[in-house]
């Protein structure tokens, strides 16, 4: 029997298991938002030779609101990975799958076509509200629009439109972090320094945006950075080849931040959430 004066033992394992099974939740009086962004990019942002078979550049910021992300969708893709490769160390990367490359050189056309049906289903169930901003470069130096970088005019666009759905989740006030994957060290410091600038009032309201920003290494198997990943190009393809069946911007169409709500996903959400440069005559002007 242990002697009734001695002190309390606590066991660090108890304490963890119990942060495990119920998540802390924000408070009315936290500093941080109840939402994350995870962001993502397709094509390269150079306008001096676009690539003539996908001279597109689409930033896309995924926005999950923090337990629902925990609870629902990291597990989700965990379980996949369990179930397609045994272990969940694999990172999932649509160039790599789409080329086959890596850990994805599939045994016949059929395990590739269920290995993306159930990725695509896992997508279509996750919850979260997408900000895009598509540039066609060619269509754009045609049009005689040059910008200097258009990595900077997208971000400047997702921020701006993150400030409204954070605003319109009554979490404005209060800090959310946006995670981009580390590109380089040079890349890096040239977004900080953007990311910072808008951040400041270099934006449409002309005020500070709370927002901060974080990098994420590819090591890190970032549920979040991978699904962002997934996204970004088929977003690319809808702008580029319209009439072109894209399964996957079917299911992301219900995802983009809009007007109305939800009571009315997957319409009005040009100009909100999806921006087009150039702007095709359908858009909305902001």
């Amino acid at each position: 029997m242990p002697d009734e004066r001695d002190p309390p033992q606590y066991s660090l394992f108890k304490v963890e298991e119990q942060a495990a099974v119920e998540p802390p939740r924000a408070t009315a009086s936290s500093k941080f938002s109840d939402f994350i962004v995870y962001v993502d990019e397709s094509g390269d942002h150079s306008m001096e030779r676009p690539d003539p078979s996908y001279p597109m550049f689409v930033l896309a910021f995924c926005v999950f609101y923090k337990r629902n992300y925990a609870e629902q969708v990291v597990p989700a893709l965990e379980k996949f990975k369990f179930n397609h490769f045994g272990h969940d160390l694999v990172v999932l990367h649509e160039h790599e799958i789409r080329k086959e490359t890596g850990a994805f050189r599939f045994e016949s056309r059929k395990a590739k076509d269920d290995f993306l049906g159930e990725l695509t289903s896992i997508i279509g169930r996750s919850n979260f509200i997408l900000i895009s901003c598509v540039i066609n470069k060619e269509a754009l130096k045609r049009a005689g629009g040059v910008p200097p970088n258009p990595y900077n005019l997208a971000l400047s666009f997702c921020l701006e439109s993150l400030q409204e759905l954070m605003d319109e989740k009554k979490q404005g006030a209060r800090k959310t972090h946006v995670v981009f994957e580390r590109r380089g060290e040079k890349e890096d410091k040239e977004l900080e320094l953007e990311f910072r600038r808008i951040c400041d009032g270099a934006n449409r309201r002309g005020g500070a945006l709370p927002f901060t920003i974080i990098f994420g290494d590819k090591r890190v198997h970032s549920g979040g950075l991978q699904l962002a990943d997934l996204v970004a190009r088929p977003i690319g393809l809808s702008v580029l080849r319209p009439g072109q069946p894209n399964r996957a911007f079917e299911i992301l169409k219900a995802k983009f931040f809009c007007d109305g709500g939800r009571s009315n996903v997957g319409n009005d959400y040009e100009g909100r959430g999806l921006k087009v440069l150039p702007a095709p005559e359908s858009e909305k002007p902001r």
